[in-house]
């Protein structure tokens, strides 16, 4: 393959120094200006902080537990529960075998 201009390496030699000469300067790129920080903010004013009470009333006793009261209670809230289990399990108990004898006869 040839070039232009007929040597070998002469194409892709560098232009000279009058040619560089000639050539313009690309500007230089402006200067950022220097970053200062944050602008300084004002002292709050000394009055703007709602009212606080210094001394709270201090906490009220609570009231006795009556612990066989809560025996109580808690022991019939057991069988309650217990009742009702009972209940709910003989249903199943008793829709699971008419449905296997559906099955089987």
């Amino acid at each position: 393959m040839s070039t232009p201009t007929g040597g070998d390496d002469e194409y892709w030699r560098r232009p000279d120094a009058a040619y560089d000469a000639a050539r313009p300067e690309t500007p230089a790129a402006p200067s950022r200006p220097a970053y200062t920080g944050p602008p300084r903010t004002e002292p709050p004013s000394p009055h703007w902080r709602p009212p606080t009470v210094a001394h709270p009333p201090p906490p009220r006793d609570m009231p006795a537990q009556n612990l066989d009261a809560l025996d109580e209670a808690e022991g019939s809230a057991r069988t309650v529960t217990f009742g009702i289990g009972l209940v709910a399990g003989a249903i199943a108990l008793i829709l699971m075998c008419l449905v296997c004898g559906r099955l089987v006869f």
